[in-house]
């Protein structure tokens, strides 16, 4: 079994190129935005209290979303791997990640990093908005919440994977065809 966790800054690509990775290699994408999302959508408890958290630019609490990804990992059947989109983002969600895998005999696959400027950061999110209409896409201050939240808390994981040899940067400037091929060629030599 693969795991592979698609990493990133917000507006990165990884929604994008995440469905062609999942079709090609029959990977269940597991996107704790979607996750969360859908939980919002039904109304939930948890879907409430993320929406207020979310609509604020902050993060989810670690306990909800490590019980989420555990779930799907213990539910999903006929795949070749799992894809992690939007988790780990702190290095205890990335020590929580390790223990779940070791619990199951697995270790992590390798981290695909897809890199771009902030300055694009806000044209992609600002587009995205547009697009999907997502509230949490809405203002400037929110986006640069969600920034600063990736580079204070999200960035450590760089060196933290780097040091365990599974970190690998992709280039995330370009066109979906550019960014995706250099993903695909990564992909094959995992």
């Amino acid at each position: 079994m693969k795991y592979y966790i698609l990493f990133g800054p917000p507006g990165a690509g990884k929604g994008t190129q995440a469905g062609a990775m999942v079709e090609t290699w029959n990977l269940c994408h597991l996107s704790t935005g979607e996750l969360l999302r859908a939980e919002i959508a039904a109304g939930t408890p948890l879907g409430l209290q993320a929406k207020a958290l979310i609509d604020a630019g902050n993060l989810v609490p670690d306990e909800v979303v490590e019980g989420m990804i555990e779930s799907k990992f213990n539910s999903v059947k006929d795949v070749n791997g799992f894809l992690l989109d939007g988790f780990p983002r702190t290095t205890a969600q990335a020590d929580a990640l390790g223990a779940m895998l070791e619990r199951r005999g697995e270790s992590l696959s390798g981290v695909v990093s897809i890199m771009i400027p902030d300055a694009m950061i806000y044209d992609r999110i600002r587009h995205r908005a547009e697009i999907e209409g997502r509230a949490d896409d809405a203002s400037d201050a929110i986006v640069r919440n969600r920034i600063d939240t990736y580079h204070a808390k999200t960035e450590p994981l760089i060196s933290y994977y780097r040091a365990r040899g599974l970190y690998h940067e992709i280039d995330g400037t370009g066109t979906i065809d550019e960014v995706r091929a250099r993903i695909f060629a990564l992909l094959k030599t995992l």
